[in-house]
């Protein structure tokens, strides 16, 4: 238990979600374990020592944005409410607490509030989340909270700008020092896939610790595919695209077989595309700024569609990339994405995130997918400006 609690602080660090020196888990073995930051991981052993489930994360995030959403909420608000995909999926809201809802000992609200939900943002203190079965569950759970809380601020911005003393200086320093340039250079890909097992498999868990790396997904979503033959190899549903190594199924193309039951739940997408396009691999990532931008639309005010993310039958374009609706599974995201990707290469969904091709390696799918998050990225920041 201790070398897993090791290995999430670990990513933790290495995502740069979370501030060296303020991070504590804590976990149910055949004794409560804390470790970390002595303050948090007392609040953290406290807490779950109050809840029917096995890990707790408690750590301060990196960036402000979670701090920001509740000063900015309005009086009396209670959660916080994105409009993303992982937020829909998984979340679905974030309550907070607030400094003065502090007083006295905090674990037994906190443990009120994580009965039914998967994480909670403490004012002044950081993101704390739980995880009913596994330290990775608490690891996720914390990730989505972040990953949320970045695209939720990064919107409101957009919206109704700087409200806060010291807001614009903070984004300052995020735009300037958090963020870093994104780029493909100084990986190494498979030109052309082969049929050969080894290679195939070797080179999709290749791709997938990249993608985590370069900050194109959180660990473990999105999802990779690569087409040999008649069958589709691709990760199965909730694994680490870090760590792929025999999270890999080989499915028939003709759905022949059950062997898919553990595959990707956007198995079915990626069967389409495949059909539809003729591409040899697939790579599909959460990007912050592409999940940002497929959710703005200027149509919003006069249209009357209100579920946008599954209901919008239209096509929308950001720097030549497709936009569009579509639930995660067998949904609309299965029908909506492959008759466009085609042309481009590359789709984007709206709330949730982007599916590039390559047809003959990962090399151009990875490079297309940097290229949209580029174009995402200097768009948002062109319209902040203006």
């Amino acid at each position: 238990m201790r070398d897993q609690i090791d290995k999430y602080i670990g990513k933790l660090l290495a995502d740069r979600s979370a501030i060296p020196g303020a991070i504590a888990i804590a976990a149910q073995d055949d004794v409560l374990i804390a470790q970390g930051s002595p303050e948090l991981a007392k609040l953290a052993g406290d807490t779950l020592s109050r809840l029917n489930s096995l890990a707790l994360v408690a750590a301060r995030p990196s960036l402000p944005f979670a701090e920001f959403l509740i000063a900015r909420a309005g009086k009396g608000e209670t959660f916080i409410l994105p409009q993303d995909t992982e937020t829909r999926t998984f979340l679905h809201d974030i309550p907070f607490l607030r400094r003065e809802d502090l007083a006295g000992d905090p674990a037994p609200e906190l443990a009120r509030l994580l009965g039914s939900r998967k994480g909670v943002i403490v004012e002044g203190v950081g993101i704390i989340a739980v995880g009913a079965i596994t330290v990775e569950q608490a690891f996720i759970n914390y990730s989505s909270v972040f990953h949320s809380t970045f695209v939720k601020y990064l919107q409101d911005l957009l919206t109704d700008g700087f409200k806060l003393p010291g807001e614009r200086e903070a984004f300052e320093s995020f735009r300037k020092q958090w963020l870093k340039p994104l780029s493909a250079e100084g990986l190494e890909f498979v030109d052309a896939i082969s049929l050969d097992k080894e290679e195939i498999l070797l080179e999709i868990e290749r791709v997938g610790r990249y993608t985590v790396e370069r900050g194109l997904v959180d660990s473990f979503f999105g999802n990779i595919s690569a087409c040999a033959g008649d069958l589709i190899y691709i990760s199965q549903t909730a694994a680490s695209l870090d760590e792929l190594k025999g999270c890999i199924d080989p499915v028939p193309t003709d759905n022949s077989s059950t062997t898919g039951i553990t595959a990707s739940s956007e198995l079915l997408a990626h069967r389409k595309i495949f059909e539809e396009t003729g591409a040899r691999v697939i790579l599909h990532g959460h990007p912050k700024f592409a999940v940002i931008m497929s959710m703005l639309c200027d149509k919003k005010k006069e249209c009357a569609i209100k579920d946008c993310w599954k209901e919008c039958p239209h096509v929308r374009d950001l720097g030549g990339t497709p936009v569009v609706a579509g639930e995660i599974g067998a949904g609309g995201l299965a029908k909506r994405v492959p008759p466009v990707i085609g042309a481009s290469g590359s789709a984007i969904v709206y709330g949730h995130g982007v599916f590039t091709l390559g047809r003959d390696g990962f090399g151009e799918a990875f490079r297309t997918m940097v290229e949209v998050e580029n174009f995402c990225r200097e768009e948002y920041f062109r319209l902040l400006k203006a």
